[in-house]
């Protein structure tokens, strides 16, 4: 599983004109689920963006969680992140989950951000064709992929 982490003041996401999600100061995550991912790198992934400190203290450092400040969170299934550009110019998504198994863990993934003490996850719609609006601060970007803490494990 892979997210991508973006501080923001702001996000919404749109599908057909119509806003389905929409948060103030918090986290928009962008979430892709792999073939082979299970609840565990659900679990694991939420805990680690519900505590993930890079939110500015009263020192300006980045020493606080979207916990911490009584952030939001915007979390958008987004499987192009999943995109294996080794080949020729056209990516493939090969590495990406079967539709059903991707949108139960997104939606477990959701769930899990709620259970670590996330006060509002909005989503977007699985699979539909969005529009995502959103106000970066900083910018701060982190990318996180669960592979990582497997490795760092054995």
């Amino acid at each position: 599983m892979r997210v991508l982490l973006q501080r923001v003041t702001r996000s919404a996401v749109r599908v057909d004109g119509r806003t389905v999600g929409e948060i103030g100061q918090g986290l928009n995550i962008l979430v892709c689920v792999m073939d082979g991912d299970t609840e565990k790198e659900a679990e694991l992934l939420a805990a680690k963006c519900a505590k993930m400190r890079i939110f500015e203290d009263e020192d300006g450092k980045m020493n606080r969680s979207v916990l911490d400040i009584d952030g939001e969170v915007l979390a958008i299934s987004q499987f192009t992140l999943c995109a294996d550009c080794r080949k020729g110019n056209r990516p493939s998504f090969s590495l990406s989950a079967p539709p059903e198994r991707a949108k139960a863990l997104y939606e477990y993934f959701a769930q899990k951000l709620r259970e670590n003490g996330v006060r509002k996850v909005d989503t977007g719609i699985f699979a539909a064709d969005m529009q995502v609006d959103i106000q970066n601060d900083g910018p701060v970007t982190i990318w996180l992929d669960s592979e990582i803490f497997k490795q760092s494990r054995r």
